[in-house]
C-alpha cells in the first residue's frame, strides 16, 4: 500500500508521507496534494499561501478521520516566492520527510526531522550513529492532522542559477546516506535520471517503506521547460475528495512555453519525480 503521494508543479514541489494505514494514511497524504495543488500555475507564491494549503489539510484530515478512525502526514517541500523583487526558495515542513539542497558543491540538509530521535541528538543525549537503530525513530513530534493546528517551519533561502533540490519521504533517506544522495545529485546530470537513481538505489538497498523523491533544477534559458513533464491532480473528477483514482486524479501534462513570466534572479525551476 503506497501512502506518499507528491506534487511538481511550479511554483509548489512537495512529498507527503500518510500515517494510519490502508484508506487512512494514503487519504491523508493525498489530502495534501490536493490543497497545496491550489497553487499549481501561479508564478510564484508567499509564506501566507503556503501556510493557507496547511492550515486547509489539517481541517479537511480532521473532518475526514472521525469515529476513532486516525490519519495523518508529513508534507515537506519548496515554493518559488519572490521578496523585494528577488527569487527566493520558501522551504516548508512538518514531519520527517526532508527538503535538501546541493549548491556549489556541498550537499545541504535544509529541513529539521520533527522526530523523538532529532530531539534527542539535538539535546546531546543520543549519538548521530545511534539514530538509525534507535527504538524510537519513527516517532514523530509533529505531522498534519494530528493536532489541533498545523506546526510548519519555514526557510526562506535566495535562489541561486545552479541550484539542485531534493524532496523526499523518509523511504529513501532510511536506506541512502548523506553521502550516497550528495553522490548521486553531484554526478547525474539530468534531474529526471538523478530521481530515478536515488529511487532505484534506495529499492535496491530493501526500501522498508513507500519511497517518494522530487529533484528541482533551475531552469536558466528561455525554452528550457518545453520538454519538462510536470504532474498535478485533475481538477473536474466526481469522486469526491475520500476517493481518489490514480488514473483520474494524477494527470501528467507537458508544461507549456513561457517567455515572461521568469523571476528575477533565477530562472523557473523545472522538475522530474518518481514515486515508488
Amino acid at each position: 500500500m503506497n501512502e506518499d503521494a507528491l506534487l511538481a508543479y511550479p511554483p509548489v514541489f512537495l512529498v507527503a508521507d500518510g500515517m494510519g494505514g490502508h484508506d487512512a494514511g494514503d487519504l491523508a497524504s493525498r489530502i495534501a496534494v490536493e490543497e497545496f495543488a491550489q497553487l499549481a500555475g501561479q508564478s510564484a507564491a508567499t509564506a501566507d499561501d503556503i501556510h493557507s494549503c496547511f492550515s486547509r489539510t489539517s481541517a479537511r484530515i480532521r473532518g475526514e478521520f472521525t469515529g476513532g478512525r486516525q490519519g495523518g502526514t508529513t508534507v515537506a517541500g519548496v515554493a518559488v516566492t519572490v521578496h523585494d523583487d528577488t527569487a527566493y526558495w520558501l522551504v516548508f515542513n512538518v514531519g520527517d520527510s526532508r527538503v535538501y539542497r546541493w549548491a556549489e558543491d556541498t550537499l545541504e540538509q535544509v529541513s529539521v526531522d520533527h522526530s523523538v530521535v532529532q530531539e534527542l541528538l539535538d539535546q546531546g543525549r543520543i549519538e548521530p550513529a545511534d539514530a538509525d537503530t534507535h527504538p524510537e525513530r519513527h516517532v514523530l513530534t509533529r505531522a498534519l492532522g494530528t493536532g489541533d493546528e498545523p506546526e510548519p517551519d519555514y526557510w526562506l533561502l535566495p535562489a541561486g542559477l545552479h541550484d539542485r533540490l531534493l524532496i523526499c519521504t523518509d523511504g529513501l533517506t532510511r536506506e541512502l546516506g548523506d553521502g550516497e544522495i550528495e553522490a548521486v545529485l553531484s554526478q547525474v546530470a539530468d534531474a529526471q535520471d538523478a530521481a530515478n537513481e536515488l529511487v532505484r538505489r534506495s529499492l535496491d538497498a530493501g526500501a522498508r517503506d513507500n519511497v517518494s523523491a522530487v529533484v528541482v533544477d533551475v531552469a536558466t534559458s528561455v525554452g528550457a521547460l518545453d520538454d519538462v513533464h510536470i504532474t498535478v491532480p485533475r481538477a473536474g473528477s466526481q469522486l469526491g475528495p475520500h476517493l481518489w483514482d490514480e488514473m483520474l486524479h494524477g494527470a501528467t501534462v507537458p508544461r507549456a512555453r513561457r517567455s515572461s513570466t521568469q523571476a528575477p534572479g533565477a530562472g523557473d525551476p523545472s522538475s522530474e519525480e518518481v514515486t515508488s
